[in-house]
């Protein structure tokens, strides 16, 4: 296949034209959504120029596809190390520097050691000097206090922390459907 079909992913929407996650973002390889159409699990909403084609048939690539049947999101967010970092907007929750993922650790505000639990109300995303500054501390004992008191977030708070981190790449096609602080056209 040609390089340039790897690079046409669909963007995901569910029934009511919202993407499924903006982190990360909802897409799906041309392959699977060129299968969804075929399935009519989907719609499609727009295209890209690439086509698709066999012996007996072709098809423009779909840039954004609708699900035909709305997807409930899950009542609460899992307990993961990136809904973590997400809540906390890639920042360090002590000195709130922002940093990228692979740069971030995961702190127990009151340490495992002292009874603490690994909960939404005793971690928070934390840079590796912060973390070991604190130690095996509590807050108090080192000096050191989260900025903001963790906490369980909604699927709502993760999805508009979501839309703080737009991908690199977007295709025009998909600016409708993605709102991300973006200066709008003035008409």
């Amino acid at each position: 296949m040609s390089q340039s079909l790897q690079n046409c992913p669909a963007l995901v929407l569910n029934a009511d034209f919202r993407p499924l996650s903006y982190f990360p973002l909802s897409l799906w390889a041309w392959q699977d959504a060129v299968r969804a159409v075929f399935c009519s699990r989907v719609n499609v909403v727009s295209e890209y120029e690439q086509v698709v084609h066999s012996p007996s048939w072709q098809m423009r690539l779909p840039s954004v596809i609708s699900l035909k049947e709305y997807v409930p999101m899950a009542r609460q967010p899992a307990f993961t190390r990136f809904n973590v970092f997400l809540r906390d907007s890639f920042s360090c929750q002590y000195c709130a520097k922002a940093l990228p993922a692979e740069s971030l650790t995961f702190d127990h505000v009151i340490p495992r050691s002292r009874g603490g639990k690994t909960s939404w109300t005793n971690v928070v995303a934390a840079c590796e000097p912060c973390n070991l500054r604190k130690g095996n501390r509590l807050p108090k004992a080192s000096g050191i206090f989260p900025c903001r008191t963790p906490g369980r977030p909604s699927n709502f708070e993760l999805q508009e922390n979501g839309r703080a981190f737009p991908p690199n790449f977007l295709h025009e096609s998909w600016r409708d459907f993605l709102y991300w602080d973006t200066e709008l056209d003035a008409v």
